[in-house]
This record gives C-alpha cells, sequence and structure tokens, in this order.
C-alpha cells in the first residue's frame, strides 16, 4: 500500500476512534484527520463546508455510534454526513464503514436501516457468503468477531454480499472495488472494548440470545482480537489499492 495517505474518519461517540488500524495507517506514514461529529455545538447546524474537501481525502473511514441513521431529528449532522457521503462515494473513492459506518454507507445510497430482532453484542461467528465473485474482498471461510448492534442495513443497490450469521444475514457488503462496509467490528480492541463495557445505559438495551454476558466480556483475551484486526488492516489495503 502506498505511503504517506490521507486518511479521514468520521467519528460519532467520545472515545470510538480508529481502534487497531491507527498503527498500521502509522505504518505507512498516513496524515490522519478526522470530524468528531459528538463534538458539534447543538445549537448551531452544521454546514456541509465544514466537512473536508473531498479531493483531499485518499481514503475514509467510518467509525460507529450508538445512535441510529434515521435519527436525523435529535442528530441532525446526520442528514449532513450522508449528503457529503454521497458526494465522496461518486467520485469512486476508497470508503471503509464500520457498524454504523456500514449502515451509515448503505443508508446513504438509498438502502434501508432497520431493528434487527436479533440483537449482537459480543463474540460471534460469521460465515462468508458462497459464491461470492473472485475478484471480491476475500474473507476467512468462519471466523469469530466483535458484534454491537440492534439495527442492520440491506445491501445497496449494485453491492455484493460477502458475509451472514444466524442472528443477522446482512454482516458486509462491497460496492464496486473501492467500499466495504461491515456490520460488526473488525477494529476492537481490548482498550476500544472496555470503554464500551463502561457504559451502563447502552448495555441495558441489549437483551437475547446473542447477547454475551459482561463478565465473560471483560476477560477477553488478546488472541480474539486478531482475526478482525488483520481483516481490517486487509480492507484498507485492498479499498486503496483497487482504487488507484
Amino acid at each position: 500500500m502506498k505511503s504517506h495517505l490521507r486518511v479521514h474518519y468520521f467519528q460519532h461517540i467520545a472515545g470510538e476512534g480508529y481502534g487497531s488500524c491507527h498503527e498500521f495507517l502509522k505504518q505507512h506514514q498516513a496524515q490522519i484527520t478526522a470530524t468528531e461529529f459528538f463534538a458539534l455545538p447543538v445549537d448551531r447546524p452544521l454546514e456541509i463546508e465544514a466537512l473536508p474537501a473531498v479531493e483531499e481525502v485518499d481514503l475514509l473511514i467510518i467509525m460507529g455510534g450508538t445512535m441510529s441513521v434515521n435519527d436525523e431529528v435529535n442528530f441532525p449532522w446526520l442528514k449532513i454526513e450522508k449528503r457529503w457521503l454521497r458526494r465522496y462515494l461518486s467520485q469512486g473513492k476508497p470508503a471503509i464503514g464500520l457498524c454504523l459506518g456500514g449502515q451509515l454507507i448503505a443508508n446513504a445510497l438509498g438502502a434501508a436501516v432497520s431493528y434487527n430482532p436479533e440483537q449482537e453484542l459480543g463474540w460471534m461467528s460469521v460465515s462468508k457468503v458462497a459464491n461470492v465473485p473472485a475478484d471480491c474482498f476475500s474473507l476467512p471461510e468462519k471466523f469469530r468477531i466483535m458484534q454491537w448492534h440492534s439495527e442492520t442495513f440491506e445491501i445497496p443497490k449494485g453491492a455484493v454480499h460477502l458475509a451472514e450469521n444466524e442472528a443477522c444475514r446482512n454482516q458486509m457488503y462491497q460496492l464496486g472495488k473501492n467500499v466495504l462496509g461491515f456490520q460488526f467490528h473488525p477494529e476492537i480492541t481490548p482498550e476500544t472494548l472496555a470503554l464500551f463495557l463502561e457504559d451502563e445505559d447502552e448495555l441495558l438495551k441489549f437483551s437475547g440470545k446473542y447477547v454475551q454476558p459482561v463478565h465473560e466480556l471483560r476477560k477477553s483475551p488478546k488472541s480474539n482480537f486478531i482475526e478482525g484486526n488483520q481483516i481490517l488492516n486487509r480492507a484498507i489495503e485492498y479499498v486503496v489499492e483497487k482504487s488507484a
């Protein structure tokens, strides 16, 4: 992967920054900037011109968050973020969407995001979809990954469905060669997970057979994080190289 990429990320909640890929990008001398939507003034509307110029971003990474992509009343900046995303994606530039980020890309392109009856929280098994075209991003046949969602996306028009599990069919998609949307959290690190587990109000929203007990999550071994982190690093390389 080429060095000195201008990488921008959209952050929606405090504490959920780049996660595992920060070190990987720094190894490639990436210039990293961010838009922190959670820190915007609540009494002043966001102007699209306040976001980076599309031409100044070589790779966009969109992080997760506790809000719904549909909640534009309480988070009016969502509408502007989606407008900017459409502008960015229309240029064929590389983008990675993680959990809420994957939902935002899908929704910006007209796909529905809605409540998933089987909520997922914890280390869950995900499988590669059968008969994916050979030139698409390659996933392991089966892997365990961190899930943290009660909503999910429909696959955007023209995208390829890449991954699924029994709780949530749409786990990952690819649009063209430059966009990958994840429902799960490949970027999770022990430090990020610890921050997630501090949000007791958020944890109370989850229940069901696909919700792992918090006391088990607190004991997650470091080996749990490695495969997802490696998948994300390869995903970054893929969208950057394929869109060059």
